[in-house]
């Protein structure tokens, strides 16, 4: 499976195109609208997301509600073009008009923000070309071929939950959701203002958003994402490109403003003895071979171990704030504070909706790499087949 996304914030729509989808599974614009909303919400979120009510179009690749095995496209009108058409319109500006007299260029740019960096590469004089595609507006179509990707991975028994664990030092105690399945996390989630699944923590975190917002400032966080049922041996150790702990960290650090990852107790590693990181592994014949713990997170030589995979990302501050930080202008040279766009003091919970659906985007990805995927149910007897080779061997 592949896909692409295409489309600028504040163009006239936002499109992916899924390539490699097995045929014969159930997929309906519902499925996928009820996760664009929640890439929506949050405590913490700006003017932009009550503009925007994301729906999307599924059109083609589906018929009657079922994939056919060709393309899936997937189109999200943004609502806001109707204001942008001519600064953001397609075709060339008439011969008298001024390009200067558009309105929204933007020469400064913002410290932390593609802006600069994405001028110098592109040769952009107006740095709009650049923020409206780096844009996290663009995740919206992540999260829509995530959430296919999700109704995959449901109909061959793997579930996935994201949520918040950290935001602007405000942490959850692990004790308050230890031992829950993923569903049970995902039910707590889902009523929480800032997707957290320990209800002490979730106050503070509204309060420190609270906070930061009347200062005119942003804060990052730290999401985590659970996925459970996968069997083991996903993923591969004999080329270092075809480990999946490599491909799922990828695709983390692939979302806006992510910059670390880790599996399991990650960092916290470095602390410890051996004795106190690896997992020890034990026999049933109810269950095959378990770890008794799952420090690792899941993964082991670049391969799942059928436990949990427990992969978490740290999300820096938006760069973009009502207390704006010095830039320099690039035509004047002048010192200036940064450009205003529209933002939020702080995406959080968004963005461990964006996490969950790229993990669960990439854990499809090398099942389909693993097994025969031309139709759902071929897939789900190999799988079955394989379920049952690793548990007697």
């Amino acid at each position: 499976m592949r896909f692409f996304t295409a489309g600028e914030s504040h163009g006239p729509q936002l499109t992916a195109i899924i390539e490699g989808l097995p045929a014969q599974m159930p997929l309906t614009a519902e499925m996928i609208n009820k996760e664009l909303k929640r890439r929506q919400g949050g405590h913490g979120r700006g003017r932009r997301m009550q503009i925007e009510k994301d729906q999307v179009m599924i059109t083609s690749g589906v018929r009657h509600g079922k994939t056919i095995g060709s393309p899936v496209t997937l189109t999200v009108v943004n609502d806001d073009w109707k204001h942008w058409t001519k600064i953001m319109g397609i075709e060339p500006l008439p011969e008298d008009v001024n390009p200067e007299d558009i309105k929204r260029r933007i020469s400064r740019p913002r410290p932390g923000h593609a802006d600069l960096v994405g001028g110098m590469k592109y040769g952009h004089r107006d740095l709009r070309n650049v923020l409206e595609r780096s844009s996290a507006r663009e995740t919206t179509m992540r999260v829509a071929v995530g959430a296919v990707a999700k109704q995959f991975l449901r109909f061959l028994g793997i579930h996935t939950v994201s949520h918040v664990t950290e935001i602007g030092g405000v942490t959850t105690d692990q004790k308050s959701y230890a031992g829950k399945s993923v569903d049970e996390i995902r039910t707590i989630v889902e009523s929480d203002p800032v997707y957290c699944a320990d209800p002490e923590a979730s106050k503070k975190m509204v309060k420190a958003i609270d906070d930061i917002k009347e200062r005119g400032d942003t804060l990052g966080g730290v999401v985590e994402v659970i996925v459970e049922g996968c069997p083991p041996g996903i993923g591969s150790y004999v080329q270092f490109d075809r480990k999946l702990d490599g491909k799922l960290s990828g695709a983390m650090m692939s979302i806006n403003a992510f910059k670390g990852v880790e599996f399991g107790l990650g960092f916290e590693m470095a602390k410890r003895p051996g004795s106190e990181v690896h997992d020890e592994i034990a026999y049933s014949e109810d269950q095959g071979y378990y770890r008794k713990t799952n420090r690792l997170g899941g993964l082991e030589g670049g391969m799942t171990t059928g436990m949990p995979i427990v992969i978490r990302g740290v999300m820096k501050p938006i760069p973009t704030l009502y207390k704006p930080l010095e830039s320099v202008d690039i035509e004047t040279k002048e010192p200036f504070v940064a450009t205003i766009e529209r933002s939020d003091p702080c995406a959080v919970p968004a963005a461990s909706v964006v996490a969950e659906h790229v993990i669960a985007t990439e854990i499809a990805k090398a099942i389909m790499d693993e097994f025969r995927s031309d139709t759902m149910e071929g897939l789900k007897e190999e799988m079955d087949r394989y379920r049952q080779y690793v548990r007697e061997f």
